[in-house]
């Protein structure tokens, strides 16, 4: 049985979630999302809630059964609340500045490097070590954050690199002379 499948989804007063052929328009006051719902997936729509149910007790059908729950849920967090993801810079002169709506990275390039955000994300850098990732759709705002970390990646001998904000870093021992 899903559990998540299952569980209704309370759409908040902000928000107004649109049916129409299968696609999803979610809009709230952080912006607008559209998503496509399977054909093997039902939904109703009752005042402010949400439900979803499944066609057959296939594996494959199971699966997308709470994955739509999962993604309309995410949907609607996005479209109130707004998603953000902390980025951390660590290493000698490495620093974040923004440039506009652009980011500019010293990381130790011979170069700046210059990352600019697609539509509906929004990039800041509260000071030279941090950078927030922030946006309506998840997905986006997850993707965008892995494309600035993939710049630099942490290093595991002495942690240099763009990292998540509680990402763990384990440590190598360097060479020994003996």
């Amino acid at each position: 049985m899903s559990r998540i499948g299952y569980q209704p989804l309370k759409i908040p007063e902000k928000v107004q979630a649109n049916f129409k052929d299968n696609v999803l328009n979610i809009k709230g006051p952080n912006g607008e999302i559209r998503l496509e719902i399977p054909k093997e997936i039902t939904y109703k729509q009752e005042d402010d809630t949400i439900t979803f149910d499944r066609v057959n007790d296939e594996k494959s059908v199971k699966s997308l059964h709470g994955l739509t729950r999962s993604l309309v849920g995410n949907a609607v967090e996005g479209v109130t609340e707004g998603v953000k993801r902390r980025l951390k810079i660590e290493g000698v002169g490495f620093k974040a500045e923004m440039n506009g709506d652009r980011l500019v990275l010293s990381i130790g390039y011979s170069h700046p490097v210059l990352v600019i955000p697609p539509e509906g994300i929004k990039l800041a850098a509260p000071d030279a070590t941090t950078i927030e990732v922030e946006g309506a759709d998840k997905h986006l705002v997850g993707e965008m954050a892995a494309v600035i970390r993939k710049i630099r990646k942490p290093e595991p001998y002495k942690g240099k690199g763009i990292r998540y904000e509680n990402e763990y870093i384990r440590r190598k021992a360097g060479k020994t002379a003996t």
